[in-house]
């Protein structure tokens, strides 16, 4: 029995359309609104760690907290930082490269 490739396809969309109906989901996000929600999301979590990493510091200089513990804090937060100014970085250079563009 061969199953066409498309007709899987069409009937899986189906059925992943009717699982959110039935669960009451709104409408799927547009590009816009998940990319924003994605971005706002990643940097509340880079904001978190960097608080986590102040509090686990402060710990450490009273005595409260192993000295792994703080490191780990502290790269945890040192690679969330370093992941935002990649996406900055990667963000002006886009803009650049949009502005050159001819019109």
């Amino acid at each position: 029995m061969a199953i066409d490739p498309t007709s899987a396809a069409l009937a899986y969309q189906k059925a992943v359309q009717a699982d959110s109906i039935s669960k009451g989901s709104a409408a799927a996000p547009t590009g816009e609104e998940s990319f924003s929600n994605m971005l706002a999301s990643a940097i509340e979590g880079a904001v978190n760690t960097t608080a986590k990493s102040e509090e686990m510091s402060i710990k450490g200089i009273k005595g409260e907290a192993e000295l792994v513990d703080v490191v780990t804090a502290v790269t945890a937060a040192e690679v969330a930082l370093q992941t935002v100014v990649a996406v900055r970085d990667r963000v002006i250079s886009s803009y650049q490269e949009i502005m050159r563009m001819p019109m």
